[in-house]
């Protein structure tokens, strides 16, 4: 592949994929999780770093159903936003990924639903049991 210089900001992901830079393949991974020798006789697990995600799953809008597909409606495509962010730790199923060489680094890209595990930085925000935010200072019940 001809080299841009414009680095990784012209590469886009698309749908529900992400882009990772992975581990060198280790028995630890990068944020000290160990991987168990039936995980890797099994199917291989490997980790890495989510560099990009695409925008999520594409829905369709109700209002063009029955409309005439090949006609401009002007309506704007939604997406069901991703759970994986740039910057998390991701542990994801091998066999899914596809490895790419992008400005002489590798990637993977693979779908949100091959991916085991996320490890995220703390954020200002924490999630309940149910996925619901809210800050820090809020009481839960």
């Amino acid at each position: 592949m001809r080299r841009t210089g414009l680095g990784l900001k012209k590469l886009i992901v698309i749908g529900d994929r992400v882009l990772i830079r992975p581990d060198e393949k280790e028995e630890r991974t990068e944020v000290g999780l160990y991987l168990p020798q039936t995980v890797k006789e099994k199917e291989e697990v490997i980790g890495g770093y989510i560099v990009k995600t695409g925008p999520g799953i594409p829905l369709a809008d109700p209002a063009s159903l029955g409309d005439e597909p090949w006609k401009s409606n002007g309506h704007t495509l939604r997406y069901i936003p991703m759970e994986a962010r740039p910057g998390d730790y991701a542990l994801f199923l091998r066999k899914a990924a596809v490895e790419i060489t992008f400005e002489g680094e590798k990637y993977l890209i693979l779908p949100q639903s091959a991916i085991l595990v996320l490890v995220r930085e703390e954020d200002t925000e924490t999630e309940d049991e149910d996925g619901m935010e809210f800050p820090d200072d809020d009481l839960r019940f």
